[in-house]
């Protein structure tokens, strides 16, 4: 390797036996902007490793900070990479600035720290290791609203904290692979913003039925039993997604008879005559046997366009759906009445009387019908915010789990409406008061282009080298260093970087109690298969449910 300036400064006989206070323990050698290298003398290091703070123990590793002092004020940088340089057996590493703090003139310690560089050093500085005390400045939070969700690692008693406003004012994701504590992740920021907002407005959807037992004493839990939605609230694209089953050209002329049958369906509600310009996709309620009695009398007048097969088969799929109790939770006569306010004041949580978050568990519904029910949820959170936005305003977060199944980023096949209105929220949710949150396993497989639009990234352990490529071009180019780290975090570990915290961290999240955690637990098959007995009962009650489709 070609020998580095500056490199005999630390030869082997000039190296201490012991590390001083306040000692350099290298030097900057190369400066580029945002990353820049430095040379570290390696004997140093060994020295570094056996001091009792352990953030100094830590200095020089791939991941821990180092400081420099450039006029009155200290630079932090985090290194990203190292490596041997054989010609004066020092180490070359890899450093990115993460922003400056003033020095305090009795101590020479930091405090006020800031983001951004407003003085390079120049090469030949001297780097020191970081201190835990520095650790505390650099992230200790301001006066903005913020949660605490865990310790910065490397130490013990430096707080993470998140800024809850500036998190959810530009959207964010949260990832990781299955096992990581995903869930108990989500379950605990969501937990902390619902203890510093009880009367916020959150919406989760929940596709496996883990966050009920959760938020039970501070949300509001709804399923197939209670959450009643009703089948009316659908626009036409979800319309169509439910009762219209051909492709093609089919596909084109079925839509255009339902359009302008539903349409007339609308019409005879009372309530259309209030409203000056009634649309196919106006929220007024309107009876399924009157759409099916209209379809019905257009399939007999002898002027129409087509044959009979569109309308038969648009009523056989409405007189399907209306006889399948599996549906009844959408599609049940007793859903007719203009309930519009008290869904959307239950859903919502307006008011939310100390119980500001919605659980929404899909998990029981039919799956054909699942992306839909997101649909319409989704939209319903838009079009309120857009038609509210000359009333005081009520932002909502609107929480998805399983992001990948509704964002694909597939464009072809059925969820397209779903895909659609989460695609349009994470592009121009912020300027109507709505704030999204995806949560997935599997980021490689969302839409193009939903991840950047989160201006927060919590990223927990990725083993996929897919999903760890995509979530680096999502991050901005200061946390490089830190996602480097990605495929080796433990579990309940996460890098988070992005608008919600001051600079990139690597957070040990804290231990969620007992009772608020989702019921997302690996089993114990060892433990489990000890057990016998019942066993009769058990198939019984599960094959009762089964047959009825029901909890």
């Amino acid at each position: 390797m070609t020998h580095m300036p500056g490199a005999q400064h630390f030869s082997a006989a000039s190296t201490p036996s012991h590390m001083t206070p306040g000692q350099s323990m290298g030097m900057v050698f190369q400066i580029a902007g945002s990353s820049s290298k430095v040379l570290i003398d390696s004997h140093l290091l060994a020295l570094l490793g056996q001091d009792e703070d352990p953030c100094i123990a830590m200095a020089g590793q791939v991941g821990s900070q180092v400081k420099m002092r450039v006029g009155d004020c200290w630079l932090i940088a985090s290194v990203r990479a190292m490596m041997l340089d054989q010609a004066s057996q020092g180490i070359i590493a890899d450093i990115d600035f993460l922003g400056e703090g003033d020095e305090e003139k009795l101590t020479g310690r930091i405090f006020r720290f800031r983001r951004g560089v407003t003085r390079y050093p120049t090469p030949g500085t001297d780097i020191f290791p970081v201190s835990s005390h520095d650790m505390q400045q650099i992230y200790a939070a301001d006066d903005r609203p913020h949660v605490q969700i865990g310790t910065v690692y490397p130490t013990s008693d430096t707080r993470a904290a998140l800024y809850v406003d500036s998190m959810l004012g530009k959207h964010f994701a949260l990832l990781g692979s299955t096992g990581t504590g995903k869930s108990t992740s989500a379950a605990l920021i969501l937990h902390r913003i619902c203890d510093l907002s009880p009367q916020g407005h959150i919406v989760m959807i929940d596709p496996h039925g883990e966050y009920g037992a959760a938020f039970a004493s501070n949300g509001a839990v709804y399923d197939i039993s209670n959450l009643a939605l009703p089948y009316w609230l659908m626009n036409f694209e979800e319309h169509c997604e439910v009762f219209v089953t051909s492709e093609g050209p089919e596909r084109t002329i079925d839509s255009d008879i339902l359009a302008k049958c539903l349409l007339a369906a609308r019409s005879k509600n009372r309530l259309a005559e209030s409203i000056g310009r009634l649309t196919v996709d106006s929220p007024i309620p309107y009876l399924l046997s009157d759409l099916t009695t209209i379809l019905q009398n257009e399939m007999g007048k002898l002027d129409k366009g087509t044959g009979s097969l569109p309308y038969m088969r648009l009523k056989t799929k409405i007189d399907e759906i209306k006889a399948d109790p599996r549906y009844s939770f959408m599609f049940s006569g007793m859903l007719v009445a203009d309930t519009m306010q008290a869904f959307l004041a239950k859903i919502f949580r307006l008011p939310s009387n100390g119980k500001p978050i919605s659980i929404i568990d899909v998990s029981a519904m039919p799956s054909d019908i699942t992306s839909v029910v997101v649909s319409v949820l989704s939209r319903l959170v838009f079009d309120f915010a857009n038609w509210a936005r000359d009333e005081p305003q009520r932002p909502i977060l609107l929480v998805c789990e399983e992001a990948h199944r509704y964002i694909p980023n597939s464009t072809s096949g059925s969820g397209q409406a779903v895909r659609k209105i989460l695609e349009r929220i994470a592009k121009e949710g912020r300027k109507y008061g709505i704030s999204l949150g995806l949560i997935t396993q599997r980021p490689s497989d969302l839409a193009e282009g939903v991840l950047s639009q989160c201006g927060t990234i919590i990223a927990m352990r990725l083993n996929n080298d897919r999903d760890q490529a995509f979530v680096k071009a999502a991050m901005p180019e200061g946390a490089r260093g830190f996602l480097d780290s990605i495929p080796a975090l433990r579990n309940r570990e996460c890098i988070i970087c992005g608008e919600g915290v001051a600079v990139p961290i690597r957070v040990s999240l804290d231990t969620l109690e007992e009772h608020r955690r989702p019921a997302s637990g690996d089993p114990s098959f060892t433990e489990l298969w000890r057990q016998s007995g019942n066993e009769a009962d058990i198939l019984d009650r599960t094959i009762t449910r089964w047959r009825s489709q029901g909890r």
